[in-house]
């Protein structure tokens, strides 16, 4: 079989697992976080009371935490817990990494250096997880499992939360709550993620993952030499890693590694992982909403768009110039023989669209229009589908600016789902779609005009400021994938990319938290002949155009003079 017909393959078995299971798990989600979350009559939810909202193990979390789980918060509220959660979620994990030393399971691990370790508190609460060190050097076992692991569910399922909570801005009306930013993060964990999570795991043991907790095994190479070959529980945090749209590889290599992705099937099943949530929200969008087909037209785009970018980058690594590179029939530096240039680049299309940053190829090693491909995958927002929640959450508010585009166009007040945007609603929207392209501009700027960020590059010109714009891309969209060009672990880029990681996750949420408190507030306005359908061809169309002209062009004068002029050059 051709490398063309294998890409083909695999993109189609992909399409039919995500079809298969968009409905059941985007039902699944509707019904997890909808306010009477009681089983249909006659039948009962395991480890469930009969007519109990709440699991027993759901109940021992909000009496450690100490809420009152039936009861609602008003938007600041919600929003004050989340940045509260995470604020102890990041001196947590910090601190883990401090005392490394002294924790079982070191594996003769020294403390982590402040910076890095800060950076790395800050990269796996954001949902980022980039990573300036090898984690198969730093990390102990325990802090990989009871730091990094955990943070890869709790970050997962703050994003999921911050959604739900979106949606019922737009479901609700004439009301100042929200729900309960606590069992909408519990249940997200408890049934959503961990159970997916612990099928995910097995699947991967199966395949070839490790998973124990050994510190490493020496091994005889085929050439007589000794080669340190280390373990661990890679299983376990590879399944939350992908599900949860992290990224955060085990190993250096990531899942290009062996022991992390071991052979194509595997890679392709990391693909769906990474992909299933944030491809089924759009219809737990339409459930809550009441109207199915508003999530089918979200759905629309998030899979018009990928498929636009994943067949662009495919084209760009398999019509490479030069003659070495047309020998060899694609640009193959940099990638895997097991996995080939198909799956590369359906993997890296994925990931810097879902937020996930995950590689099973190096980015740098891209075409120079394959690197500006993936590298504007993230500077649109990660929308399609984004990340988990994420995507979701950035896709609705990028709606509400296409309806008042087309409103202007035609000089109606605009409304999305009956709630009318006016000054307020639209000012929280624009200024969401402008956090991060300030973040990811001025970052670049202070790094190429500063010792201390270009001491760090490897490479110079078009290509060493591609690398900067695509580090401080990925750390202000909460991607956390790389150009291995760039030597990060450094005081300033620990510094610079932390603070990017921090703004570019939590201005974000405190606008969309505030944009679902306005929308909740609001009565709902009756559908009229001139109400624009949010549901057909044309407004998809519309939103298409949205995220690629008001979100996307921001970025052309920095593309042009980074991967544009390398390619043209």
């Amino acid at each position: 079989m051709s490398a063309t017909a294998a890409g083909w393959l695999q993109v189609a078995l992909l399409v039919i697992a995500l079809v298969a299971v968009h409905k059941p798990l985007g039902d699944w989600m509707a019904r997890v976080f909808t306010t009477d979350a009681t089983p249909p009559l006659g039948q009962k939810w395991p480890f469930l009371p009969q007519g109990s909202r709440h699991w027993r193990v759901e109940r021992l979390v909000y009496r450690a935490v100490g809420v009152d789980a039936d009861a609602e918060q008003r938007w600041p509220v919600y929003l004050r817990s989340v940045l509260a959660f995470s604020l102890v979620s990041v001196l947590f994990l910090y601190l883990l990494q401090r005392v490394q030393q002294w924790l079982p399971l070191e594996n003769d691990m020294a403390a982590v250096e402040p910076g890095s370790a800060w950076n790395t508190a800050i990269s796996f609460v954001t949902n980022t997880n980039w990573q300036g060190y090898s984690g198969e050097s730093t990390m102990g076992h325990l802090v990989q499992m009871a730091g990094l692991a955990v943070q890869n569910f709790v970050s997962a399922a703050v994003g999921i939360a911050v959604a739900i909570a979106l949606v019922r801005g737009f479901a609700r009306s004439g009301t100042d709550r929200l729900g309960n930013f606590w069992v909408d993060v519990t249940r997200a964990i408890t049934r959503v993620l961990l159970p997916l999570a612990t099928v995910a795991a097995v699947v991967l043991v199966l395949g070839g993952v490790v998973q124990n907790l050994s510190s490493g095994t020496d091994a005889t190479t085929l050439a007589g030499a000794t080669q340190f070959l280390p373990g661990g529980p890679v299983a376990s945090q590879e399944a939350i890693k992908e599900l949860g749209t992290n990224g955060g590889g085990f190993y250096n290599a990531n899942s290009a590694h062996p022991f992390e992705g071991p052979s194509a099937w595997i890679s392709l099943f990391q693909v769906f992982l990474l992909l299933v949530i944030p491809f089924s929200l759009p219809r737990t969008f339409g459930r809550m909403v009441g109207d199915r087909k508003q999530g089918y037209a979200i759905v629309g785009v998030m899979a018009g768009l990928a498929a636009a970018s994943l067949a662009l980058t495919s084209w760009a690594q398999a019509r490479a110039g030069g003659a070495a590179l047309q020998l060899a029939g694609a640009a193959t530096e940099g990638q895997e023989v097991r996995f080939g240039g198909p799956l590369s680049a359906l993997f890296g299309t994925a990931t810097t669209l879902t937020s996930t940053g995950a590689v099973n190829s190096m980015h740098d090693s891209y075409t120079p229009t394959g690197g500006l491909l993936v590298m504007a995958n993230m500077m649109l927002g990660e929308v399609a589908p984004g990340g988990v929640g994420s995507g979701l959450y950035g896709m609705l508010v990028l709606a509400v600016v296409a309806v008042f585009v087309a409103g202007l166009m035609v000089g109606r007040t605009p409304e999305y789902l009956g709630k009318k945007l006016g000054r307020r609603e639209m000012t929280l929207a624009s200024l969401y779609v402008l956090v991060t392209p300030v973040l990811v501009l001025t970052g670049t700027a202070v790094a190429v005009a500063t010792d201390s960020g270009l001491g760090s590059l490897l490479n110079s010109g078009s290509h060493g400021l591609s690398e900067v714009l695509y580090a401080f891309t990925s750390a202000s969209n909460n991607n956390g994938s790389a150009f291995a060009g760039l030597s990060a672990n450094t005081p300033f880029y620990n510094t610079a990319l932390g603070l990017s990681m921090a703004f570019g996750r939590f201005l974000p949420i405190v606008l969309v938290v505030a944009l679902a408190g306005r929308l909740a507030a609001q009565g709902r306005a009756p559908v009229t002949a001139g109400t624009l359908p949010t549901h057909q061809p044309l407004f998809v169309g519309l939103l298409g155009a949205v995220v690629l002209v008001v979100v996307g062009l921001t970025y052309f004068p920095a593309l042009a003079l980074g991967p544009l002029a390398e390619a043209l050059a």
